[in-house]
């Protein structure tokens, strides 16, 4: 399973790589693997601010519904295009071309406080 070391992750098994203050926020391979295969991916909350663990959307499987939680407070700036008209890219690259959303973080230190890639290791094992 792929766990990249340079990215944070939350209990509720999404990822995040930050640069400067804006958050690209996608589910992990774990999460995916879960899921099964994604038919589509709903983002309502672009140009929202909402809170920590706040729900920004969902991502429907063929077998599922869940809710997508936003890992830190801050501001929804975009939705990733590539998965509104290929949502299977989560599948197939949920940390590359398959990431989800891009945000606008309130305070930038709230993601030292994720978890490391070992972290997760743990909570998934």
């Amino acid at each position: 399973m792929n766990i990249p070391a340079e990215l944070k992750y939350t209990k509720d098994h999404e990822w995040v790589k930050l640069e400067g203050d804006v958050a690209t926020i996608g589910i992990t391979d774990f999460a995916q693997g879960e899921l099964g295969d994604i038919v589509y991916v709903e983002v309502e909350t672009i140009g929202e601010t909402l809170e920590a663990e706040e729900v920004f959307g969902t991502v429907e499987a063929v077998k599922t519904v869940s809710d997508l939680f936003l890992p830190l407070a801050g501001e929804v700036l975009e939705l990733n295009a590539t998965i509104e008209d290929t949502p299977e890219t989560v599948n197939e690259d949920p940390y590359g071309e398959g990431w989800m959303i891009k945000m606008k973080v309130s305070d930038v230190a709230a993601f030292e406080a994720l978890l490391s890639a070992d972290d997760y290791k743990e909570l998934i094992a």
